[in-house]
């Protein structure tokens, strides 16, 4: 299965933020080869440090790459009864990542070499069991340093039977030379609280990382299919889950109410992903059409008033240029030019963190401590030979 990945590059100059970049990268999202083929999780680590070179070679600044990146989601959990998944939640922890890994370590070592910020979406391996995990985006700064860690509050729907929920702790703005950037999991942005505690922060650039499809209902006819014409504004009404009009309300509602950028970043769904969910279903004709029809997300960018920012696509290695708005249903990179002065002037009407609110009405209080299983403290004793 492939995901998605958005990078976008910033050159500043004075306040501007320069080229934007998100690609659509494929390898990400089911595809869990048995052993002893080479984990999933080392050939997407390498795909993404060299996907994070090839953006930096046409002069992006951020990289993103979408939800789960590495190594998978696990649609099978919304298309087969979790009594027939065992092997597949197997594979997924074997193919999770640990926040103290190799793959971290050499995405850390890629954004340090590249002087490039890398956001990325990871299912971690928690480090105080041997099966919990979460589903986690990393913000890297330019110096390879985790700028933000952060855990997806609640797992959405079908997604609890894989994730655990996370914690506030990654509630957190990364402030980097190109500009204060922040990030959100999917259904995230549906809370209004967890968008607010991230505006409070002066976030100038929000990423919303979203996976390639998400299957409310199983298909029995193409025409049940909804928002899969390739248009992002596509208000095609169905009995499925418009994954196209759907994330950019979110996402645009939260660059008009914060004043800021948007990058969407979407996964990509391949063949060899759907034969794995499929292999060995019972109904298994009915899930490779849900799979095949059900709407593709889209990776595209928006501006402080919600709208579209023309991006464009680079030709390696001519690097020749060509104007594209969105990318969907294909592997590519998308690059956009972004100027953070424009965040400025919507302030005027509506600054929801400063003058437009009443902080003597509302008062928002957010923890984040770090959760953990429990909190050990050892007595120092002496233990002597009498």
């Amino acid at each position: 299965m492939a995901l998605s990945t958005s990078s976008f590059t910033v050159n500043i100059r004075d306040s501007q933020l320069r080229q934007f970049a998100g690609c659509k990268d494929h390898r990400a999202s089911s595809s869990l080869p048995r052993r002893p083929s080479l984990p999933v999780r080392v050939k997407t680590t390498s795909k993404a440090v060299s996907l994070i070179h090839q953006a930096a070679r046409n002069a992006a600044h951020v990289v993103v790459f979408p939800e789960s990146y590495i190594a998978a989601f696990p649609l099978w959990s919304a298309l087969r009864p979790p009594t027939d998944n065992h092997d597949l939640f197997s594979r997924m922890v074997a193919n999770s990542i640990a926040i103290d890994g190799e793959e971290i370590a050499a995405l850390r070592t890629a954004a340090r070499e590249t002087n490039t910020v890398v956001s990325i979406g990871i299912s971690e391996r928690s480090l105080t069991s041997t099966a919990c995990l979460y589903n986690s985006n990393l913000i890297i700064d330019s110096t390879g340093s985790i700028a933000v860690h952060h855990r997806k509050l609640m797992p959405t729907f079908f997604e609890k039977l894989t994730w655990s929920p996370g914690d506030g702790h990654g509630l957190r703005v990364a402030n980097t030379p190109y500009g204060n950037i922040g990030g959100l999991i999917c259904g995230e942005n549906t809370n209004p609280l967890a968008r607010y505690a991230l505006m409070t922060q002066r976030e100038q650039i929000h990423i919303s990382s979203w996976p390639c499809i998400w299957p409310t209902r199983m298909l029995d006819a193409p025409s049940e299919a909804a928002g899969s014409t390739g248009d992002p504004s596509a208000t095609t009404a169905g009995s499925n889950y418009n994954n196209v009009l759907a994330n950019r309300l979110r996402a645009a509602t939260h660059c008009f109410e914060a004043k800021c950028f948007g990058v969407m970043c979407s996964g990509f769904l391949d063949k060899p992903a759907i034969d794995t969910i499929v292999a060995g279903a019972r109904d298994a004709a009915r899930i490779r059409r849900t799979l095949e029809l059900s709407p593709r997300g889209v990776t595209m960018f928006l501006d402080p008033t919600g709208s579209p920012v023309q991006g464009f696509m680079v030709t390696e290695p001519t690097r020749e240029q060509q104007t594209r708005e969105f990318v969907q249903m294909e592997e590519a990179v998308l690059y956009a030019d972004l100027d953070l002065d424009l965040c400025v002037e919507g302030k005027q009407y509506h600054d929801v963190v400063g003058g437009y609110q009443r902080l003597d009405v509302f008062d928002l209080r957010v923890d984040r401590t770090r959760r953990e299983p429990a909190r050990f403290t050892d007595t120092e004793h002496t233990i002597r030979d009498d």
